[in-house]
């Protein structure tokens, strides 16, 4: 399938790692051109080489001001605007409600939702001007329904909520915007990498009892489902949460 990205502007936040830099992977190869964002520099530049010629690489964190604001510059000042924005920070924090304190959650909430709020209130005006465009925020399982951390529980399906929003605001001015909400992704170095070398047993059973296809999924899917909600093909997608889970969420929605 023909995904017409071809010359579009990417920003790509969170994407020097596992699902984020396989998302730049996969725009790339449709030919477009790609503004990757992330905090740490070295790791980021030597993704971004791999893409090949025609890309940026921006090292801020996208869960400030500041780093959301140098973001969306550097992709306009690279590419003369913006097409397409990923949304794709996020982390997993305190484990237990009892042991969640206000830092803990401020944390979660930069991380998870306020990073997608800060980059895509300063790439709207970039889009419109661009005549639309498709906004694309990562969610999670836990974000459509519960489970996972407290905190993060709660920032994912505040972007579940978001992307709907926003799609209904943005509408209007042709921007499209949905979530995509993984579920349990293996990559090296990952979170799910590192649980199963510390117990490959009970991974196992995990997968043995709550994964109808039998493993993890990969980032390639992920990025694969990403690509396709960037693109014309998907013109009519607004104001959905995408699950990529293998069936492992239990939501009927």
């Amino acid at each position: 399938m023909k995904l017409d990205l071809d010359g579009k502007a990417c920003l790509v936040a969170g994407a020097s790692r596992g699902i984020g830099k396989a998302i730049a992977a996969a725009l790339a190869r449709e030919g477009a051109h790609v503004c990757a964002v992330a905090r740490g520099a070295e790791e980021l530049i030597a993704s971004v080489d791999a893409l090949g010629p025609g890309h940026a690489a921006v090292a801020a964190d996208v869960t400030t001001p500041e780093g959301a604001s140098r973001a969306v510059d550097t992709c306009v000042e690279a590419f003369g605007g913006i097409d397409v924005v990923v949304a794709n920070v996020g982390k997993s924090f305190a484990r237990e409600a009892s042991a969640m304190d206000d830092a803990d959650f401020a944390k979660s909430l930069d991380m998870n939702l306020w990073s997608s709020v800060r980059v895509v209130q300063r790439a709207v005006p970039h889009m419109i001007k661009r005549g639309g465009g498709s906004i694309t925020m990562t969610s999670s399982i836990w974000g459509r329904e519960a489970g996972g951390a407290p905190g993060y529980n709660v920032a994912k399906a505040g972007v579940v909520a978001l992307a709907k929003a926003l799609a209904r605001d943005y509408g209007v001015h042709r921007i499209r915007v949905n979530s995509v909400a993984p579920g349990s992704i293996l990559f090296p170095g990952g979170g799910w990498d590192r649980r199963q070398q510390a117990d490959p047993a009970g991974i196992a059973d995990m997968i043995k009892r709550d994964m109808p296809l039998g493993r993890f999924g990969t980032v390639e899917e992920v990025a694969g489902v990403v690509a396709f909600l960037c693109s014309r093909q998907a013109s009519l997608v607004t104001g959905a949460s995408i699950a990529v889970d293998g069936g492992q969420g239990r939501s009927n929605i």
